[in-house]
């Protein structure tokens, strides 16, 4: 598996985010749905990667910055055809491996609570994420929860 820093130009791409996109629009109300679109993902203060195996995209994860200490994990999606290959701890592992590097004391996210968000609850926790309270301009909902590690200084 090798992970790149990618500009979200890519066919391949396009497709598994616009799949992202639709599937957490079946899983929850439109109004609790925060998974961004490629525009979205195209600012500066978000760092995209992708997962490849040869030319085999197999998924993709971000780091959007908050503030100086405080960044969020977003669009975490693992294509469904490779899905239990451990695509998704790969991308956590290098994702807080980065937030690290970049001296972010804290690291949250926000994921629902349908019966299919369970296996990313369960990833989470085994990262030591703790649910928390909204941040930035979330709401908590009953289709939603927010999740945050607080990261070791090296």
């Amino acid at each position: 598996m090798e992970i790149r820093i990618d500009d979200l130009r890519g066919p391949e791409i396009a497709a598994l985010l616009e799949g992202h996109l639709d599937h957490m629009r079946t899983l929850s109300p439109p109004d609790t749905v925060y998974a961004l679109d490629l525009a979205a993902l195209r600012v500066p203060e978000v760092t995209f990667w992708t997962v490849w195996d040869g030319t085999d995209l197999l998924g993709c994860g971000a780091l959007k910055e908050i503030s100086p200490t405080f960044a969020e994990i977003k669009s975490m999606r693992t294509a469904p055809e490779h899905r239990g290959k451990g695509v998704a701890e790969r991308m956590v592992r290098h994702i807080l491996e980065v937030a690290r590097q970049r001296g972010y004391e804290r690291i949250s996210l926000e994921t629902g609570t349908h019966v299919d968000f369970r296996p990313a609850h369960r990833l989470y926790r085994r990262f030591g994420f703790d649910y928390c309270d909204a941040f930035a301009d979330y709401t908590i909902t009953q289709h939603n929860v927010c999740m945050t590690l607080e990261l070791a200084r090296d």
